[in-house]
């Protein structure tokens, strides 16, 4: 199993998002992770796809979106064009989810699912099938820095035997840092995604490093 860092833009300096890509990336990091807000869906607004095109071009690594959005259809075509590799979208915002992952997939992105920490997998049973990956939020959406749940443990654990065959990319967000970063690994989780503690930490390299190596040591118990 092989488990990938992706540092949340969320978090960066936006005044300085070329250097803060660059930061990331030599210091390792495997995919640069979007978090695209409406203001609606969660209570915040962030960017959309003209910020997204303007760093495509800074980024080496996959550009990892995530649709916390009420209406997600209309802004895959441009996130598409801007060069994302992949979109999740919230099952809770989706009333025609197979048709959503479909149109992602029909521009070129590998489609995925996110679930916010109240909802239930069983609203996912139907679509796995349609996804590569599965985003398990690990706080509530909306805003960086919050504390992490630990019911979200037991949530990925039941999705990794819904998945059966370990086919799936399990990602997870909210409240991921070194301390949590190695049970999420036993628990089945294969994509760490961290804001506060990578843009948050002087040193992004170390940030990096001491997430990657928590994941490593629950790997090799």
């Amino acid at each position: 199993m092989t488990v990938r860092i992706a540092p949340s833009l969320l978090s960066a300096d936006f005044s300085r998002l070329a250097a803060e890509l660059a930061e990331v990336q030599e210091a390792g990091a495997d995919l640069i992770h979007l978090d695209v807000m409406d203001a609606h869906f969660v209570p915040n607004l962030t960017f959309g796809p003209p910020v997204v095109r303007a760093i495509a071009p800074h980024c080496q690594v996959p550009l990892d979106a995530h649709l916390m959005v009420t209406e997600p259809d209309p802004l895959v075509p441009a996130l598409a064009a801007a060069g994302v590799a992949r979109v999740a979208v919230h099952v809770e915002t989706c009333p025609h989810l197979h048709r959503s992952l479909a149109h992602i997939r029909e521009h070129g992105m590998a489609p995925g699912v996110a679930i916010n920490p109240a909802t239930s997998l069983g609203l996912l049973d139907e679509a796995l099938g349609f996804v590569e990956y599965v985003l398990v939020m690990s706080v509530n959406p909306g805003f960086g820095g919050q504390d992490f749940i630990p019911e979200s443990l037991d949530k990925i654990r039941r999705l990794r035997r819904m998945d059966g065959a370990d086919r799936l990319d399990i990602a997870v967000d909210g409240g991921v840092d070194p301390t949590t970063a190695g049970a999420l690994v036993a628990a089945g989780a294969t994509t760490l995604i961290a804001g506060s503690a990578i843009f948050g930490a002087p040193d992004r390299g170390r940030a990096i490093s001491a997430l990657r190596r928590a994941a490593l040591e629950e790997m090799q118990r």
